[in-house]
């Protein structure tokens, strides 16, 4: 396993998780709820810097490595899972659309998976519908997270929206990527 600066990145990344999910265990007498639900969206949007300039680096230094592009995305689906059931455990997202954008992920990096298996992963490379999915919960998440207004702008409503845009795009995007395997599907299945 190569160690560079994408990879520490990434690491990072995974670091952050447990810390973002730690500090819900703090009793509010060791730690105020406001400042709590701060150090959580920052850690949060940490985390989400660290996902894009990690890929960022990798291409520009031409560090690439089959363990980094295995690990980036296994890193974004944990960070985004905890999250979710962080904010489900809160009430500030519904079970419906954590299960949903949690159920797309396991559910579309199966068929990556497969189809690299096959040798046809071409027919589910990245499509601009999961960018704007990735981009509408990467922004949704850490206003879910900090929940309290800000310059004042209410972060909770500004999430929800979010968090609904992000589930039905997450949908749109899961049908999107099964259409295009379906041929492969079809063939393989019989």
């Amino acid at each position: 396993m190569p160690l560079n600066t994408p990879m520490i990145l990434t690491w990072l990344r995974i670091a952050l998780i447990p810390l973002l999910v730690v500090l819900f265990y703090i009793p509010d007498s060791l730690l105020a709820p406001a400042l709590r639900d701060t150090l959580a969206a920052v850690a949060f949007i940490v985390a989400a810097l660290t996902d894009w300039f990690d890929g960022w680096l990798a291409r520009r230094w031409n560090q690439t490595s089959a363990f980094g592009a295995f690990l980036d995305p296994v890193a974004d689906k944990l960070m985004v899972g905890a999250a979710l059931l962080v904010l489900l455990a809160l009430h500030r997202v519904d079970a419906v659309i954590a299960l949903i954008i949690i159920g797309r992920e396991i559910t579309i990096s199966a068929l990556r998976e497969w189809m690299a298996r096959i040798g046809a992963s071409g027919s589910v490379a990245v499509h601009w519908l999961g960018k704007f999915k990735t981009a509408a919960q990467m922004v949704a998440i850490p206003c879910l997270l900090y929940y309290q207004p800000l310059h004042g702008v209410s972060t909770q409503q500004v999430g929800q929206v979010l968090i609904y845009i992000a589930a039905v795009l997450t949908v749109w995007s899961m049908f999107y990527y099964l259409r295009k395997a379906w041929p492969e599907i079809r063939d393989r299945a019989s």
